[in-house]
């Protein structure tokens, strides 16, 4: 199915976009905290704001730097609990030559958003990369048994949905069959990959042809050929 091709290249390239934002942002909370300078601030209000139906609470911090300036500034985290209330006592940190670059020293303000960003990043880039490596495997298994396996003709048993995969409220079909080894008179079942469209009116015989490895037999590649691209 086209839809799974273009699925495992956007997913790769989200995730590596995503993970080399964490990584900036990462780095860039380093740099800013190496020449940080640190103060006393107050919560002197907080803001509410609407978020997926509820309400999410972001304090706003007042404190007076070095030079006697005072700064106020909203904090990059909300939530709901909000952290803080009105009134509290926090640490800061801010850029000296920028006062308004501030933030409440903690982590959850410093490091939440590249360690979300990061964690995001890592299971979109995971999928897409895992889809593709199993594309490339199933692609090398199946010219190395096109290769070097024994074709074998195998008794058609039935068309399945494969229920374990849906894309578009869709479940690909898979082709069954089943032979029985004449040398040990051990049955083998195989199943085809997935197809994304009822087969059973392309199936005008009983024997499918399957490819397997002479020493393994578990190892198989089923040939659907026959079926229109």
């Amino acid at each position: 199915m086209r839809i799974i091709s273009i699925i495992k290249y956007v997913f790769t390239a989200i995730g590596m976009v995503l993970l080399f934002t964490a990584i900036y942002l990462y780095f860039s909370k380093l740099t800013f905290l190496k020449s940080a300078e640190t103060a006393q601030g107050t919560v002197v209000e907080l803001i509410s704001k609407r978020s997926n139906n509820s309400i999410m609470y972001t304090p706003v911090i007042s404190f007076i730097t070095k030079e006697d300036h005072k700064i106020e500034f909203p904090s990059s985290v909300s939530g709901n609990p909000p952290s803080y209330s009105v009134g509290e006592t926090v640490e800061v940190i801010y850029n000296s030559e920028e006062p308004n670059k501030a933030d409440i020293n903690d982590f959850e303000s410093l490091w939440l958003a590249p360690l979300i960003i990061g964690i995001l990043g890592t299971a979109f880039f995971l999928v897409g990369f895992l889809i593709i490596l199993n594309g490339i495997k199933k692609q090398r298994k199946k010219e190395y048994l096109m290769s070097n396996g024994k074709r074998i003709s195998t008794k058609f048993t039935e068309v399945q949905l494969n229920y374990s995969l849906v894309v578009n409220g869709r479940n690909p079909y898979f082709i069954c069959s089943e032979w029985i080894d004449s040398k040990t008179n051990k049955t083998y079942f195989f199943e085809s990959d997935d197809i994304w469209f009822d087969p059973i009116e392309y199936i005008k015989t009983d024997e499918i042809n399957v490819l397997i490895d002479p020493n393994n037999p578990t190892k198989y590649y089923m040939d659907i050929s026959f079926l229109p691209v």
